[in-house]
């Protein structure tokens, strides 16, 4: 439970950076997308909930 937990913050973490860093926000009006640790966080944290079962 706790890897499965793990494994899923990680991936969430990844794959919040990559868009960061391959989709990203140009303007700098997103507040998301334009913060490689605020995209981290969002995609670790929809990595948690979505590894919750």
């Amino acid at each position: 439970m706790i890897l499965r937990l793990v494994i899923g913050v990680g991936i969430g973490a990844l794959l919040g950076f990559a868009f960061y860093k391959f989709i990203g926000c140009s303007t700098g009006a997103c507040p998301i997308a334009a913060n490689p640790y605020l995209s981290s966080i969002f995609g670790a944290a929809a990595g948690f909930m979505v590894s919750l079962k």
